[in-house]
């Protein structure tokens, strides 16, 4: 699973990165919010959980580690979609960015037992 996570953290970065260079490009910068979570949730925290997997195989192989990362994948778009859609106006997208981030929330504190139960010395 490890490397599952990090090679899709390199796709959410490369996102981010062409959605800041598209942001300072047109010097408008209204999606900075979404630019900031795809850095951070997609890049940043899938690329460390990705090399704790790899440096800790048993909580890699678990049923966990399968359920945080397709939980994260699924949830992450649908809380961007959504968070572009609300800070550009639309108003109604306020549930998917809940449910997205219900989902990630969900997700990490998967990671999070998984990692207190099987990682060890």
């Amino acid at each position: 699973m490890g490397i599952k996570f990090i090679k899709i953290s390199v796709v959410y970065f490369v996102i981010g990165v062409c959605l800041g260079m598209y942001m300072s490009m047109t010097e408008a910068f209204t999606l900075k919010p979404v630019h900031v979570h795809i850095n951070l949730l997609g890049w940043t925290a899938m690329t460390l959980a990705g090399l704790i997997y790899v440096a800790f195989p048993s909580a890699a192989e678990t049923t966990l580690a399968k359920v945080h990362f397709w939980l994260h994948n699924i949830a992450l778009p649908i809380m961007m979609i959504g968070l572009a859609a609300l800070v550009s106006g639309v108003t109604s997208a306020g549930p998917a960015v809940a449910v997205g981030g219900t989902l990630l929330v969900l997700g990490i504190i998967l990671f999070a037992i998984n990692i207190l139960a099987n990682v060890r010395n």
